[in-house]
């Protein structure tokens, strides 16, 4: 059968634990008894000192009163903890025995009674007549200065090994009870090391770590994970290659943000803590990117952020060419809607005989709508902006609003302060806007002017419309995203990225009451010297083909 991981890691913190006591408690039982070995050395000589220096026994030792000697040490023999007392004679005979008596006059045995017969006090473990001991023995002088006898103390090796057992025992109960406690933590601790593993086996987890490696590299998009302290974690192949970073995931690992991308705004401590953000436009190291910030919440807890960014210019490209097909489409519903009012206009006077009022219908539509082609063509070079112009009218006049242009309008030259996609982005958003709140208003008075020129070094842009006007409660806020006066869901953008592009562009906006009602949208953008030609763009001097030539 297969063990979990929590089991095996248990199992294994187990017999290392057991490991360690078991070593840790032959040390300290050896070392208890090289403790109580001493403290029992100590102790029987201390006794056998004192016992042989008492008037009373050495008189009796000097006269061999054997029963005054007997007396004397059945008053001792019960204050000492020793396992046995001998008196003994400089013959080296029993006078007493504190545990067999029988063997008075019985020879000592032992043969290490040579030293304390020449008056040194020896301590020894030998195998005596009750067997192994460890005892002292010191001499009983006469009055003369010579040896009249032997006082033995001793403690046999079986008592020494119980005191010594006492005492292990006492330590081990409390390693015991710590060795309980260890079982139940390492118990718990594997069980918290597995909840944290979101109950994951190592092997699992290591192929999630290879899934999410290969899934981070496929992604087109940049992709960046950084912790609380704003520390690199992870960086995809797909933000190396767009942000320019050089180097291994390992070795941008732990670096922080602002060492791979210039300080800006998006970074900012205080920013990132108040809430996450999508789809917000921003310079990372000279390359415009639309990037998303999102927070990583573990347990309640802050864990760090995955920022997730894209080129701008290929997703422009992308709109650019959809707002295009778009545009193109809304342009032809509404001159097929036009076309088909104006038809049934002419069916129903030449139905009734109108011929005279038809033609001059005919010509009055003509020359309508090529005034406004000729203005529009004569006074803006670029084609994208004249389609989206001559589209606006026509759906504001769908709309019953006259679009009514400046006669000093005028763009003849390429505009390099914007890209010609957001120009386009920031005029339509603008018109949009007016178109709307203007047909909110009297029929009589739905009329929108609109100034676009260029030189000195900047282009103006100015859209006056005599609508609704804006709610005083929205004006600070008017270029927040999701910020709108409409009810209907899908608005709340447009004035958000018109504000992203001008401001970035170096621009600015200004927003003032219309006299009589209404808005006044004046746009002011700095002109910039146009960007060199791309080497790498079909078509320029230098391409990829002749570059390694």
């Amino acid at each position: 059968m297969k063990l979990s991981f929590q089991i095996k890691l248990f199992i294994s913190l187990i017999i290392m634990f057991l490991s360690l006591f078991s070593v840790f408690a032959s040390y300290y039982y050896l070392e208890a008894g090289r403790r109580v070995y001493q403290e029992m050395v100590v102790r029987t000589r201390v006794q056998s000192d004192l016992i042989s220096v008492m008037p009373e026994l050495r008189s009796a030792v000097i006269h061999r009163d054997l029963q005054k000697i007997k007396r004397f040490m059945d008053n001792i023999v019960p204050l000492s903890d020793a396992s046995f007392i001998v008196i003994g004679d400089n013959k080296i005979n029993h006078l007493y025995h504190s545990v067999s008596q029988e063997k008075v006059g019985t020879p000592l045995v032992g043969g290490d009674n040579d030293e304390v017969l020449r008056g040194k006090t020896v301590t020894t473990c030998r195998r005596g007549g009750l067997g192994i001991s460890l005892r002292s023995k010191s001499p009983v002088f006469d009055d003369q200065g010579n040896v009249a006898g032997i006082v033995s103390v001793g403690y046999l090796k079986s008592d020494i090994d119980n005191i010594t057992l006492s005492k292990v025992c006492n330590a081990f109960i409390i390693l015991f009870l710590l060795l309980v406690s260890l079982f139940i933590y390492c118990w718990f601790f594997t069980r918290s090391i597995k909840k944290q593993m979101f109950s994951l086996e190592p092997r699992e987890i290591g192929l999630l770590v290879r899934q999410q490696k290969a899934m981070l590299e496929s992604i087109f998009e940049g992709v960046i994970a950084i912790d609380d302290q704003l520390r690199v974690i992870v960086v995809n192949k797909a933000a190396q290659h767009l942000l320019g970073i050089n180097g291994t995931g390992n070795s941008l690992s732990g670096k922080k943000i602002h060492q791979l991308i210039k300080p800006v705004s998006f970074f900012d401590p205080p920013v990132m803590l108040e809430n996450d953000t999508h789809d917000e436009i921003c310079r990372f190291n000279q390359l415009t990117v639309i990037a998303s910030r999102i927070r990583i919440i573990l347990e309640d807890k802050l864990q760090g952020w995955v920022i997730t960014f894209r080129d701008r210019q290929e997703i422009e490209s992308l709109t650019t060419r959809l707002s295009q097909v778009n545009g193109y489409l809304e342009n032809l519903r509404v001159m097929h809607h036009e076309q088909l009012n104006q038809t049934t206009v002419i069916s129903g006077l030449l139905q009734s005989g109108r011929y005279q009022e038809a033609i001059n219908y005919i010509q009055l539509q003509s020359e309508h709508t090529q005034s406004v082609l000729d203005f529009i063509s004569a006074q803006f070079a670029s084609p994208m902006l004249c389609g989206l112009l001559l589209g606006k009218v026509s759906r504001a006049r769908e709309k019953g609003v006259e679009l009514i242009f400046d006669p000093t309008s005028e763009l003849l030259h390429p505009f390099h302060g914007l890209p010609e996609s957001e120009l386009i982005s920031v005029i339509g958003n603008l018109l949009d806007n007016a178109i709307e709140a203007t047909q909110q208003v009297d029929p009589l008075h739905r009329t929108i002017e609109v100034l676009i020129v260029g030189g000195n070094g900047e282009l103006i842009i100015e859209v006056a419309d005599n609508g609704i006007g804006i709610p005083p409660a929205l004006k600070d806020h008017l270029f927040e995203r999701g910020i709108t006066s409409k009810n209907s869901e899908g608005h709340g953008i447009g004035l958000s990225l018109i504000h992203s592009f001008v401001t970035q562009a170096g621009g600015v906006i200004e927003v003032a009451d219309n006299t009589g009602g209404g808005t006044i949208f004046s746009v002011f953008i700095p002109e910039r010297p146009a960007d060199p030609p791309d080497p790498w763009l079909p078509g320029s001097a230098l391409t990829k083909d002749n570059a390694y030539a």
